[in-house]
């Protein structure tokens, strides 16, 4: 018996107002979705009341007392924290962040959890959720679907540009609907090539590669665009000296030494050019010490690398630009 079948029967136990009560404060989703359970339930067992109201009481039991959370009660504690005219920012900037996005349910959820629900629909469907996902989620669900599928979605994720908003909100409440028991807003511009991007970025090496490749055969012209708005571990040879330096003084030497045995000697060149004598001397005697390494250590070091220049990308201190190769750092 699944969650839904027995908040139907809990109700249907209460007297009807009562029970009319308890189903006004759910969601609006989830109260259809218990509604419709109750027109379901036709025989309900003496066993199977009980074990609802079991499970409902040992919820009950489980809940920790605190003060219900609210925004007017963030409002207080942010008021006597950092004053009012501080507060009223912050409170803002909630109030955008608290807007309902699409998918916004799923973000919570484990890669192999959305894909458990997600998998057998049409590629169409994939992209439209994965476009509206964190990246690093998108990036996850990608790699586990089939490799025929994860071409057809990217190439309809690239294709994508602006989806009807009742399109959005219908599939988004099927999937709700089918999801609530285990565990509206209008959409402008999502996927396109940028996103295509920001998604490979975070995938494993070998994903991107082999989709990268497989769409080479197709689109040679939307490849070059996909990887013009990426950054990749190679292109750390395209970075300007100073850009090197910051980013020299954020990665150690441990980290170096392994992303450097699978790097090209113009990479290598790159960065043992950056140090001091001695500490380029140091950094070659660590990379000998290491001794053979696997290529899965090696890529996923140089990732880590490259999720430090984002990272310093996004801080301002160094700028990546797409397309002619110009860096610059503050």
């Amino acid at each position: 018996m699944n969650d839904l079948k027995r908040a139907a029967i809990v109700l249907l136990t209460l007297d009807k107002p009562k029970a009319a009560r308890v189903l006004n404060y759910l969601p609006k989703d989830l109260m259809e979705l218990v509604s419709l359970e109750i027109a379901r339930t036709d025989d309900v067992t003496k066993a199977e009341q009980e074990e609802a109201i079991e499970k409902f009481r040992e919820a009950i039991d489980s809940r920790t007392v605190i003060e219900r959370g609210s925004l007017d009660l963030a409002c207080e504690l942010l008021a006597q924290s950092v004053g009012e005219d501080e507060a009223n920012g912050i409170i803002k900037n909630i109030r955008e962040s608290l807007k309902s996005v699409p998918f916004g349910f799923l973000h919570k959820f484990r890669a192999e959890d959305v894909l458990s629900f997600i998998s057998d629909e049409q590629p169409q469907t994939i992209a439209l959720i994965m476009s509206n996902l964190p990246t690093s989620l998108a990036a996850e669900i990608l790699k586990e679907l089939p490799p025929d599928k994860q071409l057809d979605v990217v190439r309809r994720v690239a294709g994508m540009e602006q989806t009807s908003p009742e399109f959005v909100e219908m599939v988004e409440a099927s999937l709700r609907q089918r999801m609530v028991s285990l565990f509206g807003q209008k959409s402008d511009q999502v996927g396109g090539v940028p996103l295509v991007a920001q998604i490979l970025n975070v995938a494993d090496r070998t994903t991107t590669r082999n989709l990268l490749d497989t769409m080479g055969q197709e689109s040679q012209e939307l490849v070059d665009e996909i990887q013009r708005l990426m950054f990749v571990f190679d292109d750390i040879a395209k970075l300007d000296d100073k850009s090197v330096q910051a980013l020299l003084k954020e990665v150690d030497n441990g980290q170096w030494a392994m992303a450097l045995k699978g790097a090209s000697p113009e990479i290598r060149g790159k960065i043992l050019g950056n140090l001091s004598k001695r500490a380029a001397q140091n950094l070659e005697e660590e990379m000998g010490y290491l001794g053979p390494a696997r290529v899965s250590d090696v890529e996923a070091v140089q990732q880590q690398i490259v999720d430090t220049v984002r990272r310093l990308e996004d801080a301002g201190t160094i700028t990546v630009l797409s397309g002619d190769g110009d860096q610059f750092v503050s």
